[in-house]
Parts: C-alpha cells; sequence; structure tokens
C-alpha cells in the first residue's frame, strides 16, 4: 500500500521515529511529542516533560528553547501543526486499507458506517467501521485513527468506514487519510458552542471535499439537501467524480418509499435499472442514511451490474443501528418504543416526523439537552417536541457542570404556554417510567437524545444509564402491572 500522497514537507526523519504522540505522558526516548494548541491546555507548557521523557523531536508552532537537549532533540516549527502532526502520523504507521469511505453531516454519520459496513460484507468484503459507536470520540486523534488503519490493513481489512466529524476535520485529524470515498448525508445546527457559527461549521465538513478528497476519489452526495449544490460545484471544478442519492438524485433514486408495518417498502433506481426491496427499519431519513451507505459501496464500481444487484439485495436483511431508533417492546408485544441519538433540532424533527405514520394512538416522547454544548438549541428543541408530540416529558441528558434545571427551563423556554401535554421531570428514569405508566396500545413512545450511550454524565461523575434498557425495564414494570 502506497504511503498518503499528501505529506509533512518539514524536515523531519519519520522512519527514524520510535513513535508519534501529542501527549507527553506517553513520549519515550526517540519520540516525536506534538506540542499542540487545545481548548483546555496549551501542548507547548508540556515540552519540557516530553523531554525529560526522551522525545527527540518537537513539533509546535513557535520556537522553543531546548536547553540542555539541544544536542540530542530537534525542535521542528509548523505554520499548521496538527495537520503536518496528522501528516506524521500517516506516514509513521504506513499501511491503510485499500478502500476508506469517509461520511461526514450533521446526522446519520453512525448509521452510514455501520450500514456501510453491512453492505461490504454482504459482498464478501473484509470490512468494519470507525465511528461513535465504537470510539471514544467521532473521529479519533491522529495517532489512535493511523495506528487502527495500520492494524486493520495487518489484519486484510480492505473497506473501512470512518466518521468524519466537523471537530475532526476542522483538527485535521483525517487529513493524510487515503480517502477514495466522501460522503455528506445532511447540515443543520450543531456544535456552534465550537465552531460559533454556521458558516464555519458548514466550512469544516466543506474541507472534506475541498481538500481531503483525491480527484480521483468518489464524492456521494445527498441530492435533497440545500448544501448539495454547493458541495457538488466544489466537487466538479475539481474534477471529482458525484455519485447523487434522493428523490431529487442522478444516480441512486428514492422513487417511492411506503410504511409497511415496522418495514419499509422502497423502490429505487439505479442507472436506468428499478429496484424493490423491503427494508425492516422504520423511518425514511433511515432509507436516506441507507442509500448514502450503499452510494459508498457501488462508487467502488459503479458499472458492476452484478454486484449492485447483491448490494441492494442485502437491503432486505439490514440491520438496524444502536441507539438509531432502536425498536424496543415489551415481552408480549403490546407496547412499542424506539430509542434515538436526536440530540439536535433537526434530527428531533425528523424522528417524530418519522414515528407519526406508525402511530395509531398518541406518539410521547421524552428528551432533554446536554450540557456544556450549544444553548441557543434548547428552546428549538422544546417547540419541535411539543409541535410534533401529543405528550412530552423534558427531563435530563447529560447535565455536565451545568445546572440540569436551568437546562430544562431553557428547553421549556420554546414551547408556547397553551401547549398541552407537557410535563417536567427531574429525573431521566422516572421520566421514562412515567411516561410508560401513561401508554396506551395504540401508542409510541420515543426516547431521544442519548441513543447507545451507556451513561449519563452529571458533574465529573458518569453514572451507569442506557436508555434501551431502562425503556424495556419500564415496559416490563407495566406488563407486571
Amino acid at each position: 500500500m502506497p504511503l498518503p500522497s499528501k505529506r509533512s514537507q518539514l524536515d523531519i526523519d519519520v522512519p527514524a521515529l520510535r513513535g508519534v504522540t501529542q501527549d507527553s505522558r506517553a513520549v519515550e526516548a526517540g519520540f516525536l511529542f506534538a506540542a499542540l494548541r487545545g481548548e483546555a491546555h496549551d501542548g507547548y507548557a508540556y515540552i519540557p516533560d516530553a523531554l525529560a521523557r526522551g522525545a527527540r523531536v518537537i513539533l509546535t508552532d513557535k520556537a522553543c528553547d531546548l536547553g540542555d537537549d539541544a544536542a540530542k532533540a530537534q525542535c521542528v516549527v509548523s505554520d499548521n501543526p496538527r495537520q503536518d502532526f496528522s501528516y506524521i502520523a500517516a506516514q509513521f504507521y504506513g499501511r491503510q486499507p485499500a478502500h476508506i469511505a469517509a461520511v461526514t453531516g450533521t446526522n446519520g454519520k453512525s448509521s452510514v458506517v455501520h450500514f456501510a459496513d453491512q453492505l461490504w460484507t454482504a459482498l464478501d468484503e473484509s470490512a468494519t467501521y470507525i465511528g461513535t459507536l465504537n470510539n471514544a470520540l467521532t473521529t479519533p486523534d491522529p495517532v489512535s485513527l493511523f495506528k487502527t488503519l495500520a492494524q486493520m490493513a495487518g489484519d486484510g481489512v480492505s473497506h473501512v468506514a470512518i466518521e468524519a466529524s466537523s471537530h475532526g476535520l476542522a483538527q485535521y485529524r483525517l487529513d493524510g487519510a487515503q480517502i477514495t470515498v466522501a460522503a455528506f448525508t445532511n447540515f443543520s445546527q450543531d456544535h456552534l458552542d465550537y465552531h460559533t457559527d454556521m458558516d464555519n461549521y458548514f466550512a469544516a465538513k466543506a474541507r472534506l471535499f475541498e481538500e481531503l478528497l483525491p480527484i480521483s476519489g468518489t464524492a456521494v452526495l445527498n441530492a435533497d439537501v440545500p448544501e448539495y449544490h454547493e458541495i457538488s460545484v466544489v466537487c466538479k471544478k475539481r474534477g471529482i467524480r458525484i455519485l447523487s442519492y434522493g428523490k431529487q438524485a442522478d444516480d441512486i433514486v428514492l422513487r417511492a418509499c411506503t410504511v409497511s408495518g415496522v418495514h419499509q417498502a422502497v423502490s429505487l433506481e439505479i442507472d436506468g435499472r428499478s429496484f424493490d426491496v423491503k427494508i425492516p427499519l422504520v423511518g425514511e431519513f433511515q432509507v436516506m442514511n441507507i442509500l448514502c451507505a450503499l452510494g459508498c459501496v457501488i462508487a467502488e464500481a459503479p458499472n458492476d451490474e452484478r454486484r449492485i444487484n447483491k448490494a441492494v439485495n442485502a437491503l432486505a436483511s439490514i440491520g438496524g443501528v444502536p441507539g438509531r431508533l432502536q425498536h424496543v417492546s415489551d415481552a408480549q408485544g403490546l407496547y412499542h418504543g424506539y430509542v434515538d441519538y436526536a440530540h439536535t433540532p433537526d434530527a428531533l424533527k425528523t424522528v417524530l416526523n418519522s414515528l407519526r405514520p406508525h402511530t395509531k394512538g398518541r406518539l410521547i416522547c421524552v428528551f432533554g439537552c446536554g450540557g456544556d454544548r450549544d444553548p441557543s438549541k434548547r428552546a428549538m428543541m422544546g417547540e419541535i417536541a411539543a409541535h410534533l408530540s401529543d405528550v412530552v416529558l423534558i427531563t435530563d441528558d447529560n447535565p455536565r457542570s451545568e445546572n440540569p434545571a436551568i437546562i430544562r427551563e431553557q428547553i421549556v423556554g420554546g414551547i408556547e404556554d397553551t401547549a398541552e401535554g407537557i410535563e417536567v421531570v427531574d429525573d431521566r428514569r422516572k421520566a421514562i417510567l412515567r411516561g410508560v405508566q401513561s401508554m396506551g396500545k395504540d401508542d409510541i413512545f420515543l426516547v431521544a437524545g442519548k441513543g447507545h450511550e451507556q451513561g449519563q454524565i452529571i458533574g465529573d461523575k458518569i453514572l451507569p444509564f442506557d436508555d434501551a434498557l431502562e425503556l424495556s425495564n419500564a415496559f416490563a414494570t407495566k406488563s407486571n402491572h
């Protein structure tokens, strides 16, 4: 496997290094230490510690005094040390899988990489994925990422799908990755606590197509979102092939999607050929995520009809993603609920609208908003939940260092005084239990915000908490009464 085409131009003998790290505590003799500026800490302050541990190279954005270590260490100054560190990490670890699909967008990234993994596996490819569901960070730091990719390649993995978060793209964590496919799902408000405004947020995601995807790659784009035009123009100017999906697409066209119990009947047109498949998941947005994944798989061989047929047929048995409209019911199948990671205004709106066609009775929603995150979305989410649900129980998500009562008040602030069916419950477990106890057999219950997460962050503690388990336990309690 060739090394990444984009490499650091700095005067560093990368093959001679014994390791690379941005954590001074991990430095060993012969390592490169990247002294990067973070939100809370400046790596420059840890240079003495790195030198004391035997660092051979210090990568930083300004000159540093090596003192007595000048004879055995090197200080390398970079205009963009984060980007150079990613290039260096990629070069140091070397091998990468032959096919890397990087998926960005506000919502749907985890689902797309999970679905792509399943489709590749159905095609007998050695595949996996990297993202929220199997990493602490959506997009890992460069050392973790490129070390993992090298291990995967060494183990024979040929295909990997990676979630490309806006943070990861803005911080150059993916620079140096040999991306063959870049996909875009959708765009709406999120992470403004970090990016400050929507323009910066979009610019971070657009980097994937403007800078990271090589001209030999393929852009898989959602044709039904406003951002399609801007990203497609960027790709066309660079000469990058576009594979579009959606109702307005040219390549993977969604002709129809109808509800069929807990399934959806989907009609597609791909390269002039029609396909009908029954997908065992609810929510049209799930279908869009599946089509994005299908695009990532087809992009490798867009003219291979046999391969396309096999991939489309695999959609009939595709498995759901943990915490993404995850179905939970009682033992008798009398009561039905869903757990979803929706923690942005657009995601909550999409999930509630997706569940409405499946709801014969009332749509009941339990949700909260995370602390130390964009506060401007809280009132918006309160308004959306009140408008699209019949019953809303506002509770806590991950309050972190914030006062949870204030977060709940800010959510309520977006709801009109005339709205009915609104209740504030200051304990997530109690809120789920209270909502389930009020259910009728035709009602649908949604627990939104935390999805697959296995803990609740309160202050500086992470307490065990699993929405799906709590909902299942609440159903069991109801069935026993």
